[in-house]
Parts: C-alpha cells; sequence; structure tokens
C-alpha cells in the first residue's frame, strides 16, 4: 500500500465506498437533450432574501420551460450560523410563490428524490469518500496550523504587501510527506484537511459564463480548506460535490460568487468531472438619495420577501416584477400576450442585464393593484381570507362573521372592463372597508363626521332629512342617481356642476355636494367606492340608522 493510501485509510478508516460506488447510486439523470437540472441551495442562517427568490424564479423558469428538473438543497455545513426552522421557513417561501421544486429538500422532515439526501449534513459518508480519493491521489492533505499561526502568517502578508491567503510558500503543511502527516495525526494534533491548488494568481482561465459571456480570471491558488476539524466539509468543497452527483446542469447564482469561480473549476478540472454552466447575476440595486447601492439586509424591509407576504402583495403581481427584471423582453411580450400564463413565455440567458436590476417598489405596488383590480370577486374573497388567516387575526374575524357580506364588499365595481383598483395589497382592505361593519362604523363615526367647510349645519341636515324621505329602493343606478339630483334640486343644489358652474349665486352647490354630504355620512370617507352599491349592500335599515345618527349630531 502507498503512503497516500495509508494516510487516507488513518483519516477514513470506515470509508469503504468508491468513487465508482457513487456514480452507480447517482448516475446521469434520464432527460431530453437540453433540459436543464437547477436548483436553489440555501443556508439555513435567516430570512429568504429577495435577492436570492429572484435567483430561485430564474432557476425554476429555465428548469421547466427545459422540460428539466428545479431542486432544492440545503447547505448547512456552517451549523454555527444556523437558526432552528429557517430552512423549512426558506422553501415554503419560495413555494408560496409558486417557485415550487421538483425534488429535494421540502422540510426538516421532508425530502423527495433519487439524488438525496438533500441536506448536506446528512451526506457526510458522500463527503468523506471524495475526500479520502483526493488524499490517495496527492490532492488534498492535513494541514497543522494553528489559528495562531495563520494569523502571524497574514500579518507577514500584511506587512509585505502580498496578497492574502495559504498558497505558496505560506502553505506550510503542504511539504509534509504523508508519513509526517500520519506521525502528528497519531499524536492527537488537530488538524484540517486542504485541497492542493496547482494555479498560480498570475495566470489566467478563461470562463463562458451564460449571461456575462467569455470572461477573464486569475487562476486559483489557493489551498482552500475541504473538510474542517469539525468533520464537516467546507461550502466550495460541498457543493461542488452535490452538483456533481445530483447531475446539476446550470448554476445561477449572484455575482458576488465570481471571486470564487476559480476556486470551484480547479476542483473540477482535479476531479475530471464536467462543470455547470454557470450565469452570475448582478446585484439589485436600490437608489438611496439619489444613489444606487445594494439592496441590503440591514437598511431595507423590502429586502426580505417576508416584508411582501406580511403586507399581503399578491405574489402574482410580485412575481411579474421579478420577470420583469430578469428577462428585458417581458415586457414587450406582457404587452403582446395581457392575458396569457408567465408559464408560456420563454426566459433566456442571453436577455439578462450585466447591470444590477434597480428594485422598484412603486413599480412594484402598479403591478400589484392592476393584480388586485383583474382578480375575480372569488379569486380575491378567497386569497385575501388566506392571507387574514394567517397575517391579520382581525380581518379573518371579519370575514368569517358573513363571508357572503364580505365577498358582496369586494365586489363593488370589479367584474367589469375597468374595475376599480383601490387596493395594491390585502393589508389595504380592512380599513377601507371597516365602515361597513356597524360596531367599527360607531367606534369611528363621531370623530370622522367633518363635513366640508363651505356647507352650513342647516342644508347638511335639509339633505340628509330629504333624502331619507325618499328613500329609493330597488332602482337601477341611473335611476337612483336621478332621484339624488331631485333631492338636490329641492334643497337648493344645482342638478349638476354645469349648472351650478354658470349661476353660482342661484345654487348652494350641485349635486356632487349632495353626494359628497350622503358619502360621509354613510361611509365616513371622502371617496369610497360607487356609493349607490354601498348603499345596496348596507341595506335600508343600516343607511337610514346611519343617516338618523348624522341628523341627531347637526340637532
Amino acid at each position: 500500500m502507498n503512503k497516500f493510501k495509508e494516510l487516507a485509510n488513518l483519516i477514513f478508516p470506515d470509508i469503504t465506498e468508491t468513487i465508482e460506488d457513487l456514480e452507480k447510486r447517482y448516475p446521469e439523470r434520464n432527460l431530453e437533450e437540453g433540459a436543464m437540472v437547477t436548483r436553489f441551495a440555501p443556508s439555513p442562517t435567516g430570512f429568504l432574501h429577495t435577492g436570492s427568490l429572484f435567483a430561485a424564479t430564474i432557476s425554476h423558469k429555465l428548469a421547466n420551460q427545459s422540460g428539466g428538473v428545479f431542486y432544492i438543497r440545503l447547505e448547512d455545513t456552517d451549523q454555527k450560523r444556523e437558526i432552528a426552522g429557517s430552512g423549512k421557513s426558506l422553501v415554503d417561501q419560495l413555494i408560496k410563490f409558486g417557485v415550487t421544486p421538483s425534488e429535494g429538500y421540502f422540510g426538516d422532515d421532508e425530502q423527495k428524490g433519487a439524488y438525496g439526501p438533500y441536506v448536506q449534513s446528512e451526506r457526510a459518508n458522500i463527503y468523506k469518500v471524495i475526500i479520502k480519493h483526493m488524499i490517495e491521489n496527492n490532492m488534498v492533505y492535513p494541514c497543522f496550523c494553528s489559528a495562531e499561526s495563520l494569523t502571524k502568517m497574514r500579518e507577514e502578508q500584511s506587512a509585505r504587501k502580498e496578497n492574502f491567503g495559504y498558497y505558496g510558500k505560506y502553505a506550510k503543511c503542504s511539504t509534509l510527506t504523508p508519513e509526517e502527516g500520519m506521525e502528528r495525526i497519531k499524536n492527537g494534533e488537530p488538524y484540517v484537511l486542504r485541497f492542493r491548488s496547482k494555479g498560480h494568481y498570475e495566470n489566467k482561465i478563461v470562463v463562458t459564463d451564460a449571461i456575462r459571456g467569455v470572461i477573464e480570471i486569475a487562476q486559483n491558488d489557493q489551498h482552500i480548506v475541504v473538510l474542517k476539524s469539525d468533520g464537516l466539509p467546507t461550502y466550495h468543497f460541498a457543493h461542488l460535490v452535490d452538483d456533481h452527483f445530483m447531475r446539476t446542469t446550470h448554476v445561477t447564482r449572484g455575482e458576488e460568487w465570481l471571486p470564487s469561480l476559480p476556486v470551484h473549476i480547479e476542483l473540477f478540472e482535479a476531479m475530471n468531472w464536467k462543470k455547470p454552466t454557470y450565469a452570475h447575476l448582478p446585484v439589485i440595486m436600490k437608489l438611496d438619495n439619489g444613489n444606487r447601492r445594494k439592496l441590503s439586509k440591514r437598511k431595507d424591509m423590502e429586502a426580505a420577501v417576508s416584508y411582501f407576504l406580511e403586507l399581503g402583495y399578491p405574489k402574482d403581481g410580485f412575481m411579474e416584477y421579478l420577470y420583469t427584471i430578469a428577462n428585458s423582453n417581458f415586457e414587450a411580450w406582457r404587452d403582446e400576450n395581457p392575458k396569457a400564463s408567465r408559464d408560456e413565455f420563454k426566459m433566456s440567458f442571453d436577455k439578462m442585464s450585466l447591470d444590477g436590476a434597480l428594485f422598484d417598489l412603486a413599480k412594484i405596488q402598479n403591478l400589484c393593484k392592476e393584480k388586485l383590480g383583474h382578480m375575480s370577486t372569488k379569486e380575491i374573497t378567497e386569497a385575501s381570507s388566506a392571507w387574514a388567516k394567517e397575517y391579520d387575526e382581525e380581518l379573518y374575524a371579519l370575514i368569517n362573521r358573513d363571508p357572503k357580506y364580505y365577498s358582496e364588499i369586494l365586489s363593488i365595481e370589479r367584474e367589469k372592463e375597468n374595475p376599480r383598483k383601490d387596493y395594491e395589497k390585502f393589508s389595504d382592505i380592512k380599513p377601507l372597508i371597516l365602515f361597513f361593519f356597524d360596531d367599527h362604523y360607531k367606534q369611528m363615526v363621531d370623530s370622522a363626521l367633518v363635513y366640508p367647510e363651505h356647507l352650513n349645519k342647516e342644508d347638511i341636515k335639509l339633505v340628509l332629512e330629504t333624502y331619507k324621505e325618499s328613500f329609493p329602493e330597488g332602482l337601477s343606478e341611473e335611476d337612483w342617481f336621478a332621484v339624488m339630483k331631485e333631492v338636490a334640486v329641492k334643497c337648493g343644489f344645482a342638478a349638476t356642476p354645469k349648472e351650478f358652474k354658470k349661476n353660482k349665486e342661484a345654487f348652494k352647490g350641485h349635486v356632487g355636494d349632495v353626494a359628497a354630504i350622503l358619502r360621509l355620512v354613510v361611509t365616513l370617507r371622502a371617496q369610497s367606492p360607487n356609493l349607490y352599491f354601498v348603499m345596496n349592500i348596507l341595506g335600508k335599515e343600516r343607511t337610514i340608522a346611519r343617516i338618523d345618527y348624522a341628523i341627531s349630531k347637526l340637532a
């Protein structure tokens, strides 16, 4: 037995599987030519970032439209930073936005697919098989450098104005013989395992990025750690092994990973494995006092996907925006196909921008307002109810008092060619409909009844009493408005604004003022949905009760 194999057996005495065994266990996928295998691989260390949802959306779309596979892998090797439950939360939020995996990690107790486990901490033996092979072939070696010695090394590099890292002459343990390594291990010295780089930073490699095209970058020269002292692999190594054995064809990730690309390429080439196609997305930007900066986890609430979920932005509207910034031709396609499903749109790398997309909250809000406005009554009722059940206990209780009544409220001016667009998110609904509920109306009425200054009490009272006396029921909207004009004339107001404008001295106001008085009394708002429909939903008894109360306050 050669000394490198002896060293490998000393470090991994229980590992008997080979790379060939793994290749048989995880064979090439039986997919049509051109089908993409993509992934989303979050770390369970916090919330789902909007940029991560963006990247996952692209990966999901590309896989689905090509007849491929989109899977989720949980990268939990950095267990010091892990936040309990965040892995499942990340996946749940993705699925809420329709980014549903074909296979992979779905939660702490749920994984689906033949290429798992899909949690890195559960794949320890797979990594050890590969590392054992690499030790046997002198590609990986034990490093015994202490934290103190590494700190001293960085200080020396700084003083000499040299690149930081473990490389070249600074990679001191790379010169140890297998025998020396085994002796120190047997003596109980702590160690990590490092990859033996053959690169040099002055040399260049040429890489084709799916978005950026051909790029030239410095070769890797760092002897990176592949297995930590706790027995867990580093990200650089683990994700490479996982991408190979899960047969990933395309990796879409943020441009912050570009500096690491030479490391990943060297590892793939060292193992003689086919590299996936890399696509490095520009980071999402935000305007801050006229300056562009990265959308920040610390500074920007909208950096967290949960922000949009909690406020109830419709997922369809939000995803529409992500498609807009993903491909430059999407908006033109949408203009030509206003009612088509996004499934019909073909996303492509060549339509992705090299510049960071500017995160435009106002545009998101407009898109969401359009989506909510064009929902059917049934759709918005069901969607807002589901949201309220999770995020707004008070609204959910109101809905459950009388679901039919709630649906009628949301139906006002909805099912028509140009529907009202009162809401941009589900959290907008409750404050705008509270007046429909008598208990809330009573709580608000005294503070909300503030009439227009140009109208006096007597005229307001006269309008209310006159309308009450001739209370119209069962009329069409056109006939109801005719009654409103009659009430206006009886009370000394012009039947039309045009008539009032011609002879202002002859009238107290016009029919619009009469409507404004009734609108305020009935809805407690200067602006509301169509008053005709509001009164029909409230019914005669409720409406008259509100008019009577207003009259009593004017006495």
